[in-house]
């Protein structure tokens, strides 16, 4: 029997999307958290086989109490080296409890929809990746003493980090699927004129073209994110 994968969401109506889907797809179940409606986290992944931190519409540098503890619980993951994942805030809480910088751009620009990212080498020797990924962010994170980039990106550089073997980062929102980008997109129309910010139309044309080779990229990063270390 494969052990649960922890997930941890920040708000009651997230969901893990793709994530959540296609590790049920390959034997897994799922152990879902949320930590600012108090629920705890686990003081050991002895009994996961890994766990996925998602984003939410705050900032990693709230002085929030459940923020400061879920950073500071992310040592777990990576004394255990237990198989961790950070999707865009939790990319930048991972970047945070490693000492590196979260903030905004000095212009105020964002990185809202389908945005091109670039593999570094290391990055390529991990497969191909997909031309265009879907983002939803004002803030990038720095690089910390010991991540590798994995893909950079033009407005925020660095798009996909690996810290270890088993600990990775991502800007980026691959649990995002053309479905849910029409939704987040019409429920928070207002945001889509800040500089940066495509327009929902083109951010449906940018999906039905790009959709299904992230889910594809997805699929196969999960087989290896979650494959056993050597």
């Amino acid at each position: 029997m494969k052990r649960p994968v922890l997930l941890v969401l920040h708000r009651p109506q997230s969901s893990p999307g793709r994530v959540g889907r296609l590790l049920v797809q390959k034997g897994y179940t799922l152990d879902l958290r949320r930590p600012p409606l108090g629920e705890p986290l686990p003081y050991s992944l002895e009994d996961h086989s890994g766990a996925v931190v998602f984003g939410g519409p705050m900032s990693a540098n709230d002085a929030d109490p459940w923020m400061r503890e879920e950073t500071d619980w992310i040592g777990v993951p990576l004394r255990e080296r237990k198989p961790f994942l950070g999707i865009c805030l939790g990319a930048q809480l991972l970047a945070r409890h490693l000492g590196a910088p979260i903030q905004p751009r000095d212009d105020g620009q964002v990185e809202i929809g389908y945005w091109p990212i670039r593999p570094t080498a290391l990055g390529r020797s991990l497969g191909p990746w997909p031309e265009r990924v879907y983002h939803w962010h004002r803030e990038g994170f720095g690089l910390a003493a010991g991540m590798e980039q994995l893909a950079v990106g033009e407005v925020f550089e660095n798009q996909a980090v690996r810290y270890g073997s088993a600990a990775y980062g991502l800007q980026f929102h691959p649990e995002v699927s053309f479905q849910t980008m029409n939704r987040w997109a019409q429920s928070a129309l207002h945001k889509l004129s800040a500089p940066g910010a495509q327009q929902l139309s083109l951010q449906r044309m940018q999906g039905s073209r790009h959709d299904r080779a992230g889910m594809a990229w997805l699929s196969g990063f999960l087989d290896r994110w979650l494959a056993p270390q050597p």
